[in-house]
């Protein structure tokens, strides 16, 4: 069985699909970051690492013109776990006493 293309997700972390991509720009997304505040795609762990890209290339398949390189991206950390965290904090304790 064949999915919808509409189904297909474009932004796995925030599961934005094909569809609300597209809805997005028939409501009037007309930049990477019009998209990312009607769908939250590229807002997830990888901030748009996996599906920038791919949107932009929507964008660019619907006609609209947008300056690529001027849309601010911002690049993932490392994740930290509260029990690093926590471990860091005991460290520099100890190191002050």
């Amino acid at each position: 069985m064949v999915p919808n293309e509409d189904d297909i997700y474009v932004c796995r972390c925030e599961e934005v699909t094909v569809g609300d991509i597209k809805r997005a720009i028939a409501a009037g997304a007309r930049s990477v970051r019009d998209i990312k505040v009607r769908t939250n795609a590229g807002m997830g762990v990888c901030q748009g690492m996996t599906c920038r890209k791919n949107i932009e290339r929507m964008l660019r398949e619907a006609k609209i013109d947008f300056d690529a390189c001027c849309t601010h991206q911002r690049f993932p950390v490392r994740l930290l776990n509260v029990g690093d965290l926590t471990a860091i904090t005991r460290e520099e304790d100890e190191a002050c006493r």
